[in-house]
């Protein structure tokens, strides 16, 4: 079962051939930071643009590095939702004009659900049922998987994902663009106790996700408590009084209160799980999402999932930023179960697992 994966959802130019769901016989990328760098962010109609360029030879190198024809294929798959509507509308239309011209089916699949096959590339089955947590900078997001294609969503975040707060801490730290793995990088040498920020959980029963507070504590930590009103409102100061050491507290800091508080729900969903599905105890707990590679987080899942008896199924590094390996991947379940789509497979900026 060859199953071309294509992949532009934000800001990555993405195509990938995966045998039988999980064997990736390529996976190629695209990047666009260059282009958004000097915005500190992705610039929807640009990264577009960039799309329509890109998106062809994109398709041509997946092919020529998997050493196949067109013709090998067996279905061709295409994350049309969630994300930036230009950006999935060039993926969507590549992938009808393959499925028409070589009278193959399409399979939709969602971006989101895409990120919970990630940790099974390149890897044996996983037992099921499991947990599901996606992290990125557009989604957190946690699932109850019974199946592959049994997912209910248990809670997401409210406002800011875990992904953009991260970004925007390192907007606030004047660290560059991509900012997460800065952050990160520079946490390393920080004291993570050097500042106590807020580990937001809201109510005690909620397995839903808030990261605007922690933003924001840091903003003011960093910049001071804005003056004046309305309009005429500023900051303090920003940034650049700050030593390398100081900034690098901050990040730790920063780090290990949004780490806390997304082990702290896994916790909780491992306690509620059981009122909520009656089958056979949780057995693995599958991550996916670009902060996946974070490396305090990917330390702590390991902790906790060894505390509880998991099976953890984090992605290889390379398939922890979106692209099209972990889309062709996720559908080969529906391939599998006859789940087809028509020419007619429309794309949308929400994602369908609510």
């Amino acid at each position: 079962m060859l199953i071309l994966g294509i992949e532009t959802s934000c800001d990555e130019t993405a195509a990938a051939v995966v045998a039988d769901g999980t064997r990736v016989l390529s996976n190629v990328i695209a990047t666009q930071h260059n282009l958004h760098e000097l915005y500190a962010g992705v610039v929807p109609e640009i990264a577009s643009r960039a799309h329509i360029e890109r998106i062809t030879p994109v398709i041509r190198e997946a092919l020529n590095h998997a050493g196949l024809n067109y013709s090998d294929l067996d279905a061709i798959a295409v994350g049309h939702r969630p994300g930036l509507i230009g950006s999935l509308l060039v993926g969507v239309s590549a992938a009808k004009a393959l499925a028409w011209s070589l009278e193959k089916p399409i399979i939709g699949v969602d971006h989101v659900l895409a990120h919970l096959h990630a940790g099974l590339l390149d890897s044996p089955p996983v037992e099921y049922p499991a947990l599901g947590l996606v992290v990125s900078g557009g989604h957190t997001s946690l699932f109850l998987v019974r199946a592959p294609l049994d997912v209910q969503l248990l809670g997401k975040t409210i406002d800011d994902a875990v992904g953009e707060a991260y970004d925007k801490a390192a907007t606030i730290l004047q660290l560059g663009y991509p900012g997460g793995p800065l952050l990160d990088a520079l946490a390393q040498t920080g004291n993570d106790r050097a500042h106590d920020f807020p580990v937001t959980l809201l109510s005690p029963e909620s397995l839903d996700f808030s990261f605007s507070g922690l933003k924001t504590a840091l903003l003011y930590a960093v910049c001071g408590q804005p003056v004046g009103r309305g309009m005429e409102a500023r900051l303090q100061r920003d940034a650049s009084h700050l030593s390398q050491q100081e900034k690098a507290d901050f990040a730790a800091s920063f780090q290990r209160a949004a780490v806390s508080a997304l082990i702290q729900k896994l916790t909780r969903a491992l306690k509620k799980v059981p009122g909520i599905f009656s089958g056979s105890a949780v057995r693995s707990l599958l991550v996916g999402g670009g902060v996946s590679a974070n490396s305090l987080l990917r330390t702590q899942l390991k902790v906790f999932t060894q505390k509880h008896h998991l099976e953890l199924r984090l992605p290889q590094m390379q398939y922890c930023l979106d692209n099209a390996a972990m889309i062709a991947g996720a559908a080969a379940a529906r391939f599998r179960a006859n789940q087809f789509d028509t020419l007619t497979l429309s794309a949308s900026p929400q994602t369908a697992l609510t």
